[in-house]
């Protein structure tokens, strides 16, 4: 069982830069894609990015590509998700997530991922 934690979310102004952390704990997350997603009330959980195990591939929902930036360290079981060029369109909650798969990672359905954090809120003011 693998429990994942964010932190790192706030109230920032557009153009503006956060980082997030995820923290996973009761196994190391070697092996395991992990990936981020986010979520405006009323509704569904939206890709963001993902991971391969070992952090040499990264895959980007069009929204995000060239602002944001996904990063892994396996030694220290965390994920990491660089905002930069913040838009009030990212404000959301941002969930970490993972599965365990040692090849194919490219995983943008909330659906196939195992394992969730509770969420770190987003808000990027205009």
């Amino acid at each position: 069982q693998v429990q994942l934690v964010e932190s790192g979310g706030g109230l920032v102004q557009a153009g503006d830069s956060l980082r997030l952390s995820c923290a996973a704990s009761g196994r190391t997350i070697t092996g395991y894609t992990m990936g981020w997603f986010r979520q405006v009330s009323g509704k569904e959980r939206e890709f963001v990015a993902v991971i391969n195990w070992s952090g040499g591939s990264t895959y980007y929902a069009d929204s995000v590509k060239g602002r944001f930036t996904i990063s892994r360290d396996n030694a220290k079981n965390t994920v990491a998700l660089q905002m930069n060029s913040l838009k009030p369109e990212d404000t959301a909650v941002y969930y970490c997530a993972g599965r365990r798969s040692w090849n194919s990672f490219r995983y943008s359905s909330q659906y196939e991922y195992d394992y969730w954090g509770q969420g770190t809120q987003v808000t990027v003011s205009s």
